[in-house]
């Protein structure tokens, strides 16, 4: 009766593991989900507003970009909806900012709360400094660590410390992406940096300004 080797068996398991991880935890999730959860609370749990501000960044941030990525991603323009060759990531990240900055027009014409304009526009901001690294330097910073980072770094600012917690899903993200061999340790924790810097504090200075 034949076996499985303990070391296929591990290594199966954090295969699957670092899957889940990638797609559960993937940068569209959290720019969907983000806008909702701060606009839940900078609206007093008003669930109208909430869905009406929360689903423009969500829309224009995340679904609409995706939607172009899986479609580019289909007809084998890129490797996946991760679009792991950096080369490749020119059309989705000019989806990203294109999109964002539809969404951020009509949250600053429509009036809407500061901490979603602040958001909106640290998102943007990560993008450009992402772009930058991404083909000015020539390095791929992580996506999934920047976005998660950064969305864990408004979460504090909104909610309260432990919100921090959420650390531990940007730990499991970013061993992922290196488990998965789509990213080195340089470019997750790169981009875990620029989120936290970038994202968080844009964020932090942006609110302040427009409160």
């Amino acid at each position: 009766m034949s076996t499985v080797p303990a070391e296929t068996t591990s290594a199966s398991a954090r295969q699957r593991s670092a899957r889940i991880a990638t797609e559960v935890l993937a940068p569209w999730v959290w720019v969907l989900l983000l806008p909702l959860a701060v606009a839940w609370q900078v609206t007093g749990q008003h669930l109208g507003e909430t869905l009406l501000w929360g689903l423009v960044t969500g829309v224009f941030g995340s679904i609409l970009p995706m939607a172009v990525i899986v479609r580019g991603a289909r007809k084998g323009q890129w490797d996946s909806h991760h679009v792991t060759d950096r080369a490749a990531r020119v059309i989705p990240f000019a989806a990203c900012i294109g999109f964002l900055a539809v969404g951020f027009g009509i949250l600053i014409i429509g009036d809407a709360p500061g901490e979603l304009i602040a958001l909106t526009a640290a998102e943007l901001l990560c993008l450009v400094i992402c772009v930058a690294i991404t083909f000015g330097a020539r390095f791929k910073v992580s996506m999934h660590a920047a976005v998660a980072a950064g969305a864990v770094a408004v979460l504090v600012q909104v909610y309260n410390p432990w919100a921090a917690l959420l650390l531990l899903g940007v730990a499991w993200v970013c061993w992922s992406r290196v488990e998965l061999k789509d990213h080195t340790t340089a470019e997750v924790s790169v981009g875990t940096l620029v989120g936290l810097l970038v994202g968080g504090g844009a964020y932090a200075a942006l609110a302040a300004a427009l409160l």
